[in-house]
């Protein structure tokens, strides 16, 4: 091999199975640990079968309708408004999966989920209709939220559960100066802006950070990686038979737990 060649490949971006200084996920069940065998099977097919590559931040050409979605983000963000009304009630991200808690321990982190691996909150889709409307041009969608980070929020090197999804951010609330906020995926770095997409794949090792005084809100959204037949059909397995995993049964209860709470605490306000 030559030396360009060698040079090359060891710069070649590498997804790796764990981050050093942030604890593994610890789940006991017999079931749960042939499951993540499993997983790590198909994760080596999504790489082998993509068929867009393995980027870690991808060229959004690849996905002429991310353009679509860029199109309509004042409309978007316009549904956002009303949720950030209550952004105080607003449940930090570990609080609903309760796994976030080895990035994220505090408030800092927020969410408002309209919908997650199987499972929809038709309160919050019913709260921001043209948003789950707009999100429906987006081809396999598995979850769609709004991500808030607050300030001086930085969410520490990690890597996401599984590599057969994708990861898309629109930028809603960007403050200045956006010099004091990014994402950095593997090597490369992006800064949010005001109605732009970015596509990244979270499986590789990535952090974000918001070290303005003001608040910054995503439209998150995780999608099927497109991949090829074999790695297709066994990940489309896999992101269905999620649902049953206890991350996601956990997550879906403690989501429930928190709407109830908030609507109740909504029909109060209004019965004043």
């Amino acid at each position: 091999m030559s030396t360009a060649a060698q040079t090359e490949t060891a710069n070649r971006p590498v997804q790796r199975f764990g981050t050093e200084g942030i604890k593994p996920l610890e789940r006991p069940s017999l079931v749960t640990r042939i499951f993540m065998r499993i997983v790590a099977f198909v994760e080596k097919l999504n790489l082998k079968y993509s068929a867009v590559g393995n980027p870690p931040i991808y060229d959004k050409s690849v996905f002429p309708w991310a353009r679509e979605i860029e199109a309509e983000w004042r409309v978007i963000r316009a549904e956002l408004e009303r949720v950030l009304t209550r952004k105080d009630d607003l449940p930090g991200f570990h609080e609903i999966a309760s796994d976030v808690s080895t990035i994220s321990q505090d408030r800092g982190w927020k969410t408002f989920l309209l919908a997650g691996y199987g499972f929809r909150s038709e309160n919050n889709i019913r709260l921001c209709p043209e948003t789950w409307r707009i999100c429906q041009k987006i081809p396999g969608l598995i979850t769609v939220m709004f991500s808030i980070l607050e300030p001086g929020k930085h969410l520490p090197p990690h890597r996401g559960p599984y590599n057969g999804v994708l990861r898309l951010h629109l930028g809603l609330i960007v403050p200045e100066p956006r010099e004091q906020l990014g994402i950095r995926v593997e090597n490369e770095i992006y800064r949010w802006k005001e109605g732009e997409a970015v596509i990244f794949d979270d499986a590789y090792e990535h952090e974000a950070w918001n070290r303005t005084p003001f608040t910054r809100v995503v439209l998150f959204v995780d999608f099927v990686k497109p991949t090829r037949q074999p790695a297709r059909f066994l990940n489309w397995l896999l992101l269905h038979l999620a649902v049953f995993t206890p991350f996601i049964r956990e997550g879906m209860d403690n989501q429930k737990a928190w709407e109830k709470k908030f609507y109740r605490e909504a029909e109060a306000l209004r019965n004043r």
